[in-house]
């Protein structure tokens, strides 16, 4: 799955807070030019599930018409099943409206085409430890309104890290289920073919 939002969203801290992986992290827009993964586990050990994750480098408004290496971070997403969408809902950002973030990275999936905006998606309000409150409530009422399911979390104290982390789990499985399922073969409807009894066979003859 593939970690997506604006520069300084919180993506590089969430990976390394749920994964071993160390990417840097500073407090700038692009710290992150290349992709970094990372395993991470969930569950018990006769339970364990465990999936990768990749954080995306930050998008901006453009990043479809090469704006800020855009074309290049977005064709990192093609090779992504599923998307955590994070929006920032402090103050850091300096953008006012948490709801047009989601829209306007929305509108760069679409625009690259490649089916990007089709991908099954989780939405994340990140840094919930100083978060805007109004922010927050604005993007609450947002994915209510469009039936997305919204995971407040603080990648700094851990809070809402696990609910997100099992989350991923669970749509990760779900996904690769219904993969599984749309390859099964479909199943013969002649009565040669079909597992009948041979006299319904001549019946059906």
């Amino acid at each position: 799955m593939g970690l997506v939002g604006f520069p300084n969203v919180g993506k590089s801290t969430l990976i390394s807070r749920i994964s071993a992986a160390r990417p840097k992290i500073a407090d700038y827009p692009f710290t992150t030019l290349q992709p970094n993964l990372g395993v991470v586990a969930v569950g018990e050990a006769k339970e364990e599930r465990s999936f990768v994750v990749a954080d995306i480098p930050g998008l901006i408004e453009g990043a479809h018409l090469g704006s800020g290496l855009g074309i290049q971070f977005l064709r990192h997403i093609e090779r992504t099943r599923l998307l955590v969408h994070l929006v920032d809902v402090s103050d850091a950002s300096g953008r006012p409206d948490p709801v047009n973030d989601v829209e306007v990275i929305n509108g760069e999936l679409k625009s690259f085409g490649a089916g990007l905006d089709q991908k099954p998606v989780i939405m994340v309000a990140s840094k919930i430890d100083v978060a805007n409150k109004d922010k927050l409530a604005k993007l609450k009422r947002y994915c209510k309104k469009n039936g997305l399911e919204l995971f407040p979390i603080s990648a700094v104290t851990g809070k809402g890290i696990e609910e997100l982390k099992f989350a991923m789990a669970d749509k990760v499985e779900e996904i690769a289920l219904q993969a599984s399922r749309d390859k099964l073969p479909e199943e013969p409807l002649n009565a040669e073919s079909a597992e009948v009894p041979p006299r319904a066979r001549r019946i059906a003859r």
